[in-house]
């Protein structure tokens, strides 16, 4: 604990530039091992590593989400301190780096707006299973100042069914199951309607990018 709490204070108050990658099959495999280094070994420059590629990011959707800078700085904090105490229950077979990391900041942020202080780390929820769309979406998202409008956009030519569950899920933060029991609905047809949505949003933003 005292060394996390000192690479946490070794860091400056993080800025919102989150810098592209150079070669993104390679970081995104390096992050995969820095979460295991931490988890197995305690690694402190691994953590270094983890704390320098995401810290930015998870703040940029904590603001993306709502809260103003200094609040999101504090549970970013929160955030990356959670990161080295459970990065032990990471698998890496199941999920990128960025996904575990983004399901930790989604719930956290959840019990923030609770007003308690849970850590619900729901790993076998929606987040994993649409790991390739939704990671797409998301860190464009998170990376790019446009993406708002562009995410907007997408959503806008989805059905109504579709666009109704990716509010819930993508916006208010909602789990697969509250949505179900919200809609009445089988949690398989909330699943299979995110799924949809998901898709056709990743390839509308592909296709703007192809455009361009």
């Amino acid at each position: 604990m005292m060394e996390v709490n000192r690479q946490l204070a070794k860091q400056p108050p993080h800025s919102l530039e989150v810098k592209p990658s150079v070669d993104p099959a390679s970081q995104k495999e390096q992050m995969r091992e820095n979460l295991t280094l931490i988890g197995k070994y305690r690694d402190e420059q691994a953590f270094a590593d983890i704390y320098a590629y995401f810290a930015g990011r998870v703040k940029s959707f904590l603001i993306g989400k709502g809260m103003n800078e200094d609040s999101a700085e504090e549970l970013m904090q929160e955030i990356m301190l959670i990161i080295w105490r459970r990065a032990e229950s990471y698998d890496r077979t199941k999920a990128a780096a960025s996904t575990w990391i983004f399901t930790i900041a989604r719930n956290r942020h959840i019990d923030f707006l609770r007003g308690n202080n849970r850590i619900e780390v729901e790993l076998d929820d929606e987040i994993l299973e649409l790991e390739t769309t939704e990671r797409d979406v998301q860190e464009k998202h998170v990376d790019d100042g446009h993406a708002a409008d562009r995410l907007a956009r997408a959503l806008d030519k989805l059905p109504q069914e579709q666009r109704q569950v990716m509010h819930l899920s993508y916006f208010r933060g909602q789990s697969h199951g509250a949505i179900a029991r919200w809609l009445d609905l089988p949690i398989g047809t909330v699943k299979s309607r995110i799924r949809l949505a998901m898709q056709a949003v990743r390839t509308q933003l592909l296709a703007e990018d192809f455009e361009h």
